[in-house]
Formats: structure tokens, C-alpha cells, sequence
């Protein structure tokens, strides 16, 4: 690629909206997994949507390909560059709207931080609920685009849920704005649906109008031993009973996976020596501040009665809150540490979870020295695993073959909060069937008939 086709374009962009040469740094080619192959020979920086219609505008009539770039915490290596891609960074448009407290809701620009607008809600006595480890450096924009989820899905729901109306630039740089506020809108098809979860294929989202929800006055949190996943998965249904609309959370690890933790992740301090059984966290987030924790420890105290629960260790302050949590969130830094591991992002029916380990391992009899750590968000059917064996980076393919293989034939998903991008492009078609895939080809061949937007991400176009 050359920025000579889109010369035209370039004269009439200020200096900051363009990087070339010298100019761009491995920001725009390196992500969450490392550095890419490739270095993009142009950057562009739009300040403001009408500025990416006419950058869009102008890639469109040149044929020119562009990945489309956030805060690059992604795991699927989709905002990577390709070779011969022009990328479009959001970096720019971080505008965050001022509340409005009627309605609940906030506006903002792709390009901004989570985080940032976590604290402006809270500035208004309100609350996004949305929350990733990568709150300080994913934007709203990558949020919506792989339809981010974390870890309060089970009470607030994916980012799809979160999003009342959305703005996005079609790849010939059609504007499509529906900024629309309202939660009933059955005016026709709704079209934001389409771009929450489609990877910047379909079009780049600008603006979104986000949901707020009141402020928690509690937050109640217990880290628990229990005996076994049948004490997990009763003890689960007792939480949703009994704590109701205030669960919040419910966080599971394998055993073999709170042992890596003890072992592999000294900065966190064990609430209880590893064990046999199998540990939760659970929390609720209340209204009431005085009733609330005497509340949840009641509930607490049945689950022991009923032979749940063995252990537990209940938070009474913010910062004892924040270490139990530690202790979940050192999952990643244990999965990590597995020498040469391939990491799975899978949701799956409960039921099948009980005997995952042991099925797993069968799957992976044919890989020396395999070891299979599992954690995640029980409570929403999303997993995480980290799967390596002997043989180090030759026994990658193999693994990631059976793991899918095995996801597939249960009904499960390979991907349930990170996307698809081009690390799972290839095994898109254990969860999707063929119809579903050629269905998605036609929307993207009608919303980007010349292929520009993202290609090769999620899945090939065929011709």
C-alpha cells in the first residue's frame, strides 16, 4: 500500500489526522497478543465523523482496504494490520457527552476509554456496568464492536444490552445515525444490532448512546470452598433465588486452576489453601447499605446448612472487597504463566461444564504433557481456559483442533465475549452453520460491496 491513491483525501486532512513513516509507532500494529507482521504504511486519525465519512468515502472509490483500531486490547488479532491495510485509529474522538440523568443514559465517542466513562457516570451518581481488566485502555467503540461482556453479565447483560442508540460510518462513508435514546423503539429493523458484535466489518461505529443504571449503595462479596460442581451449579441456583436481582457476579475456578494461582501468582493472598473442591466468588450489588450485607450473609448461612458450601471468607470492607477480587482476576496472570498455552474463550451449557476437565482430556490424550486450567463466568456460561502441553509451540495446532473440535460437537461457542477476528476464523464453523455463514456474507457484500472494511476478520469472502 501507498498513500498515493488517497492523495486527494490527505491535502485536505490537518497534520494530525495523518501518521506515515517515522511517524507510526508499534501503538498501530501491536496488540493485546503482541507485535503484528506488519507495519501499516499510513494511519488515519479522524477528529469527528464527518471527517471518517470522508476518509471512508475516499478508501471506498480507491479500493484501498482498512482495519479499524481502538484502545488494541483485543485477543483476536482484528485490529492488526494486514498487509496492504490502511489503519483508521479512533484515538481522537474521545468525547464523553454530559449525563443525562432523566433519561440514564450518556453519549460518547468511540474512542473512548471504559474507564472514562465509568467515572463519568459515577460523577453523576450513576453507573455503567460494563467492566473489563483492560478498563483503562479498551474504548467504548472496541466495546460494542466484539459486543463485550466481563464480569457482571449475569445482572446487567453484554454490551449489547447496554447500548440505547448508535452512530456508524458505512464503508462509502454513508453516515448511519441513530442516536435514539429510548429502550422501546420498534420503528422497523434495528439496525444498531448490526454493528454491535460485527468486528468493524460492516461499518465503523462513531457514537453510541449508552445505558446508566443507579448507582449500587452495597457491594457484598464472598470468595467460597465448595465440595464438588454439582455443590457449584446447586449453589448457583440458591445465589439467583435468594439474592435475586442483586447478583451481580458468580465466578468460578477449577481446582487445578486456584493451584496454579497459589503457585504461579504471588502478588495475590489466598483467602484459603488449595484444595480438592472447587471455589466461587459471589457478589451482589444492593441498594441498601445497612440491610444489605446482614441480608447476604443469610443467604450465606443457608448455603452452608444445605452442605454447599464448606468454606467462605466474606469481604467487610472495600479493599478486602477489592483483594477477593484479586484473587478471581489472578486467573489471567495464572493462565498466562503456563508455558506456551493456548487461551479459549467458550460458553457452553452449564450442564456440560461438570465433567469439562476429564472430557477435555480425553480429547487431548494424543498431546504429551497436556494440562488444562479452567475458570471463568459460571454465572453467564462463559468460560476461559488456558490448554498447553510438552512439546511447547508444536503442540499449539493440535490443541486448539481438539479444544474446538470438542466445543463444537456439545453445542458450544468458541467465542463468547473476545470475537472472532483471525485467530478463530478457521474454527467459526464448530459453532456457526453454513446458512448463518453465507447469511453473513450477504450483509457484508451489501454494506461493503468492495471488501474494504476489516477483510478476512470473522470469516473469508468467497469471489
Amino acid at each position: 500500500m501507498t498513500a498515493e491513491s488517497l492523495t486527494g483525501l490527505i491535502e485536505t486532512l490537518d497534520r494530525g489526522a495523518v501518521l506515515t513513516g517515522d511517524d507510526i509507532g508499534p501503538r498501530h500494529y501491536t496488540d493485546h497478543r503482541g507485535e503484528g507482521e506488519v507495519r501499516p504504511g499510513l494511519v488515519l486519525r479522524p477528529s469527528g465523523t464527518e471527517e471518517l465519512s470522508r476518509m471512508l468515502a475516499a478508501c471506498h472509490a480507491a479500493r484501498q482496504p482498512v482495519t479499524v483500531q481502538g484502545g488494541m486490547t483485543g485477543l483476536v488479532r482484528a485490529a492488526r494490520p494486514l498487509q496492504g491495510e490502511v489503519a483508521i485509529s479512533l484515538e481522537r474522538m474521545t468525547a464523553i457527552g454530559a449525563v443525562d440523568r432523566a433519561q440514564r443514559s450518556i453519549t460518547v465517542e468511540a474512542g473512548a476509554p471504559l474507564e472514562a466513562v465509568q467515572e463519568a457516570a459515577r460523577a453523576a451518581g450513576l453507573f455503567y456496568p460494563l467492566d473489563l481488566g483492560a478498563r483503562g485502555s479498551c474504548t467504548i467503540g472496541g466495546n460494542i464492536s466484539t459486543n463485550a461482556g466481563g464480569n457482571r453479565v449475569i445482572r446487567y447483560g453484554m454490551t449489547r444490552e447496554l447500548v440505547l442508540g448508535l452512530e456508524a460510518v458505512l464503508a462509502d462513508g454513508t453516515i448511519l445515525s441513530g442516536l435514539r435514546p429510548y429502550l422501546k423503539n420498534n420503528t422497523g429493523y434495528d439496525l444498531k444490532q448490526l454493528f454491535i458484535g460485527s468486528e468493524g466489518t460492516l461499518g465503523i461505529v462513531t457514537r453510541a448512546i449508552l445505558r446508566l443504571f443507579p448507582e449500587p449503595q452495597s457491594q457484598n462479596v464472598a470468595f467460597c470452598a465448595l465440595p464438588d460442581f454439582e455443590a457449584v451449579t446447586r449453589f448457583l441456583g440458591h445465589m439467583q433465588t435468594r439474592a435475586g436481582a442483586d447478583l451481580s457476579a458468580f465466578e468460578v475456578l477449577w481446582p487445578q486452576t486456584y493451584a496454579a494461582i497459589a503457585r504461579d501468582v504471588p502478588r495475590v493472598r489466598l483467602p484459603m489453601e488449595p484444595g480438592p473442591g472447587f471455589y466461587v466468588l459471589t457478589e451482589t450489588l444492593g441498594s441498601d447499605r445497612e440491610r444489605d450485607p446482614e441480608a447476604f450473609e443469610a443467604v450465606l448461612g443457608e448455603a452452608f446448612e444445605a452442605g454447599l458450601v464448606e468454606d467462605a471468607v466474606i469481604a467487610k470492607s472495600d479493599a478486602e472487597a477489592r483483594a477477593l477480587w484479586d484473587v478471581r482476576d489472578g486467573m489471567a496472570a495464572a493462565l498466562s504463566a503456563l508455558p506456551d498455552a493456548v487461551g479459549f474463550d467458550i460458553s457452553l451449557a452449564v450442564s456440560d461444564m461438570k465433567g469439562l476437565h476429564a472430557a477435555l482430556m480425553a480429547a487431548l490424550a494424543h498431546v504429551p504433557g497436556a494440562t488444562v486450567l479452567i475458570g471463568g463466568h459460571l454465572g453467564d456460561g462463559n468460560l476461559h481456559l488456558a490448554v498447553a502441553g510438552s512439546d511447547g509451540e508444536a503442540a499449539k495446532p493440535a490443541i486448539e483442533r481438539s479444544v474446538y473440535e470438542h466445543i463444537g460437537a456439545i453445542g458450544g461457542s468458541v467465542s463468547a465475549e473476545h470475537g472472532i477476528g483471525m485467530a478463530k476464523r478457521d474454527f467459526l464453523r464448530q459453532s456457526r452453520s453454513e446458512a448463518e455463514i453465507a447469511t453473513m456474507c450477504a450483509l457484508k457484500a451489501t454494506l461493503d460491496p468492495h471488501g474494504i472494511l476489516c477483510p478476512g476478520r470473522i470469516f473469508e469472502m468467497k469471489g
